[in-house]
């Protein structure tokens, strides 16, 4: 066992021990120098029966976890092997398991209860639509977290499997019995996603009873047997989801969440309305618009359910920054409620994004955040667009401001060398100032249609990019630039996307990035030549270089990696001039 204040890899400090189970402790650590808190699990070499065969699961199943991304899902983000043990660091999730939340208040509210299940049907769902597919095969009580804001979290992925079978609260290599289906214990078929939703069906008659199907009588009846004020719906849909026979179960998370969002369908008294109106319109006919039209209002209802829960996920969201931030919207997104205004929806991804930054130290977007966003939203490659562009597309102004946002942001705080940075914004940069017919942009408005937006400085931010992409990048390892190279035109533009931010309400991470390509064309002797040479540009490169660090030393509001650049292109001050001045005696 770990003791508090053990350091391990150098990084993550032992904080506390946080849970036990058959081959496996879980511990709080911190990484000081990020102050992250993670969770690490530990399994142990002494006491573990065949413990390289359990190593090897181990390092398979986590490699595949640490590749998926989940609101309802921890990440995994490191996997360490001592001599006497293995140790998963894994996102630490502050709340409570659902066993111990069982334990002191017993039977949980029905309407509680339905909302966490159709969290763990997406979550389910996600893992089952993986290629390949990902079965759980261990959903219980003391494995799904409540988090402080009323959302759950599916851990103890199956990481480390508890042999001790003689004991029916331990995990067997087969899943837990009284939760786990009949097919999990062999002879009976394979399991598939249809297990996983037996497992849910006997967490859900856990919860809503009070009773654990582990314990006496080893058997689950139906819910209303031990409370009669039970909706007959849900009584109906956990008894379809424990069926023995696979066949007879929901076939698929997504057709059980439905069933959840539309339990008035599985109640005696729908089938008692649906027998009168039956009876009274005597046809095949009038039946069968009577069944349509019941439908329509199953679909509104689920239509009305989604976009309620969206509305809250969404409002929480607003009122969060970082981490909690991300994971509201991402479960608002995940409603798939898509009735929103555009406009709304395009602040709501901007916002979205800035909660990555906020979410960290340095004020960073690493490229996992990136990825995880655009799961959401898409690419800037219109190839690869989510429906919700299709949205945010009907009202052109907002998918403008939109991608202009996006663009900026990537800008300043994307988490890459300075080329991949001005890449990644430009893609979205480009579709800002594609988005607006170009006799808009010669309108009055002077290319400003929306105050957030400025067009002329996105197009020149683009045009400074591609000519830093054409010097750095196609000269990358080289000494001899390309006489091909218009090096004075490229330089133009880069000081015009200078003169762009300096003096204008422009944000300091911004101008940053653009001081950083300039600082970047000036500390190159060589280019200094090529653009200056006989073009008499050399003292205007120094008296606009002298702009740009009395700019910099006017930042005073910086943190983190910007507050790191803002003191490199200080530090690049003498060097600079030092080179402007030799290039003007040559």
């Amino acid at each position: 066992m770990l003791a508090n204040g053990t350091l391990i890899d150098g990084k993550y400090e032992i904080l506390s021990k946080v849970g036990q189970g058959g081959m496996s402790v879980m511990y709080l650590a911190i990484n000081r120098k990020a102050m992250k808190q993670w969770a690490i699990k530990e399994v142990r070499r002494d006491g573990v029966k065949d413990f390289e065969v359990v190593k090897q699961s181990l390092v398979a199943e986590t490699d595949m976890l640490k590749k998926l991304s989940h609101p309802n899902l921890p990440d995994i983000v490191d996997i360490i092997e001592t001599e006497d043990s293995f140790l998963i660091v894994m996102d630490y999730i502050e709340g409570k398991p659902l066993n111990k939340r069982l334990e002191e208040s017993g039977a949980q509210p029905e309407e509680l209860v339905v909302e966490w299940a159709k969290q763990l049907c997406d979550v389910l769902d996600y893992l089952h639509t993986r290629q390949p597919a990902i079965i759980y095969r261990d959903m219980k009580p003391s494995n799904v977290m409540l988090k402080p804001d009323g959302s759950v979290c599916l851990i103890d992925f199956g990481t480390a499997r508890e042999y001790k079978g003689t004991n029916i609260q331990d995990t067997t290599c087969l899943g837990t019995i009284g939760y786990a289906a009949p097919e999990q214990f062999g002879g009976q078929g394979e399991t598939d996603a249809r297990t996983d939703i037996y497992c849910l069906g006997a967490t859900l008659y856990h919860l809503v009873t009070g009773h654990s199907p582990a314990e006496p009588p080893y058997e689950m009846y139906p819910i209303r047997q031990w409370d009669p004020q039970l909706s007959p719906g849900l009584e109906a849909i956990i008894l379809k989801c424990i069926q023995k026979d696979p066949n007879d179960r929901y076939q698929s998370c997504a057709e059980l969440k439905y069933a959840l969002e539309n339990m008035e369908e599985n109640t005696r008294t729908y089938w008692v309305q649906q027998k009168k109106r039956f009876n009274v319109f005597l046809g095949c006919a009038i039946a069968m618009v009577v069944s349509l039209l019941i439908g329509l209002t199953g679909t509104i209802l689920g239509n009305a359910n989604s976009k309620s829960l969206y509305e809250k996920y969404i409002q929480k969201a607003s009122e969060e920054t970082g981490a909690d931030a991300i994971v509201d919207y991402e479960a608002a997104f995940s409603q798939g409620y898509m009735n929103d205004d555009p406009q709304n929806l395009a602040n709501y991804f901007a916002d979205y994004l800035q909660a990555f930054v906020d979410n960290d130290k340095d004020r960073e977007i690493t490229s996992d955040e990136l990825n995880r966003f655009q799961s959401y939203l898409g690419t800037a490659d219109e190839s690869n667009e989510s429906k919700f562009v299709n949205i945010i597309q009907r009202d052109t102004n907002a998918y403008v401001v939109m991608n202009y946002k996006i663009g900026i942001k990537l800008l300043q705080f994307f988490d890459g060398n300075t080329l991949l940075q001005s890449n990644t914004a430009k893609t979205w940069l480009v579709r800002a100032y594609n988005g607006i017919e170009q006799e808009d942009l010669n309108s009055s408005n002077q290319g400003k249609s929306d105050s957030e937006i400025d067009y002329d400085l996105a197009q020149k931010l683009v045009s400074m990019i591609d000519g830093y992409n054409e010097i750095f990048n196609a000269n990358k390892g080289t000494d001899v630039y390309s006489d091909s190279v218009n090096f004075v035109t490229l330089y133009q533009d880069l000081e015009a996307a200078v003169d762009s931010v300096i003096d204008q309400g422009i944000d300091d991470g911004v101008k940053l990035k653009v001081f950083e390509v300039f600082s970047d064309f000036l500390t190159d002797s060589d280019l200094v030549n090529k653009f200056a040479g006989a073009n008499g540009n050399k003292e205007q490169a120094l008296n606009k270089w002298n702009q740009v660090y009395e700019q910099l030393n006017n930042f005073t509001q910086l943190d983190g990696a910007r507050l790191e650049l803002k003191n490199e292109l200080i530090a690049k001050n003498d060097s600079i001039r030092e080179n402007l001045t030799a290039s003007e005696k040559s």
